[in-house]
């Protein structure tokens, strides 16, 4: 049967990762997107999820077999998290229903599922690590699991298959994403590179000395493919990371190195990042005019809030692979080749220097 695939969130980490690949193995690809960027081998489509009428007539006649979900809109609270993004994917699983032809969906969500919200991120009574899709949800809202009951509810009514994927802190490009660690760091080194500033790690003591783990962009898109061809993973959740844990006391160092500059001493005082580069867009469109980069705009590499709250979190954090393992997923990156590669896209496509 033909595959056909709208991707939701095409222009983000991970629905661009996605759509290359599901090109590559000849699918027929849609990207929406409120902005859609080009694409080899996509076919953009501009609308707003939170648009009910406008959404359904964007995709007036299109007939996808494959709906994957991989964007949300962030809120003042998690109340209007859970408002917002339940609607969101509601109006486009009711935007595709007339066309009759899903046969899959699936969702992406993270490790907020075992965490909590960023409310009460890290906080409170949380399950024991390493984090095991069979621990269920926290006795908290989430906005996650508002849109996995709509996606459950869809499924239920209109017979297609579903799968969740969990990723940790996704590593990959896209410009004005709002959760983007690598890109965050790149620019946070590029500047303390430039300036002589201290290339100082922004996190807790838990984090430099804990065990962690990572997702590649990449990753996560083949096991969103495997989920989709595998009858043996329909409606299922799975957790998704590289396959390797490392501790950021060593990753820091790896880092720094890429980069040409020396890692701070770290003290255990937590400096988050959206303090120290407050002040940084003045010096980084000097520094894109010095280099001649393509984006001059910081706020649209880096996301500092995001990454203050991965690495400023009290606890370890590590993920259980056994899972899909067991179904036959066996997809493998060694986490500090993965910041590697995405740095050196980033340097060829003129982001950093």
């Amino acid at each position: 049967m033909t595959n056909t695939a709208l991707i939701v969130g095409a222009s983000g980490i991970v629905g661009s990762a996605l759509a290359t690949l599901l090109v590559e193995r000849g699918w027929t690809v849609t990207g929406l997107a409120r902005r859609p960027t080009q694409q080899s081998g996509v076919r953009p489509v501009a609308a707003d999820l939170q648009d009910p009428a406008g959404l359904a007539a964007a995709l007036d006649g299109a007939r996808s077999s494959h709906l994957f979900i991989a964007t949300w809109s962030r809120q003042e609270t998690e109340a209007e998290n859970i408002r917002v993004n339940g609607a969101m994917v509601r109006n486009v699983l009711d935007a595709v229903r007339p066309a009759k032809s899903l046969r899959h969906v699936g969702l992406v969500t993270g490790l907020k599922h075992y965490l909590g919200p960023f409310e009460a991120y890290g906080h409170g009574t949380l399950p024991q690590t390493p984090f095991r899709e069979e621990q269920g949800r926290l006795d908290v809202a989430n906005f996650y699991y508002a849109q996995e009951d709509e996606v459950f509810a869809a499924a239920a009514r209109d017979g297609f298959t579903w799968s969740v994927h969990r990723p940790h802190t996704i590593i990959g490009k896209a410009v004005g994403n709002a959760m983007n660690m690598g890109t965050t760091l790149a620019a946070y080194a590029v500047l303390c590179r430039e300036t002589g500033r201290p290339f100082r790690f922004p996190g807790s003591q838990a984090q430099w000395d804990g065990l962690t783990d990572m997702t590649d962009a990449r990753i996560l898109a083949r096991q969103l493919l495997w989920a989709a061809e595998t009858p043996e993973a329909a409606d299922e959740a799975f957790n998704i990371v590289n396959g390797d844990v490392f501790r950021w006391k060593w990753m820091w160092g790896r880092i720094a190195d890429w980069f040409g500059i020396e890692p701070a001493l770290f003290d255990g005082t937590v400096m988050p990042l959206e303090t120290q580069m407050a002040e940084d867009a003045g010096p980084w469109r000097a520094i894109a005019a010095r280099y001649g980069l393509v984006e001059p705009d910081l706020a649209r590499l880096a996301s500092p809030w995001h990454t203050d709250a991965d690495l400023g979190r009290p606890i370890e954090v590590v993920t259980d692979m056994s899972k899909s393992r067991r179904l036959g997923f066996t997809a493998y990156e060694a986490t500090d080749a993965a910041f590697v590669s995405l740095f050196e896209r980033l340097r060829a496509d003129r982001l950093i220097p």
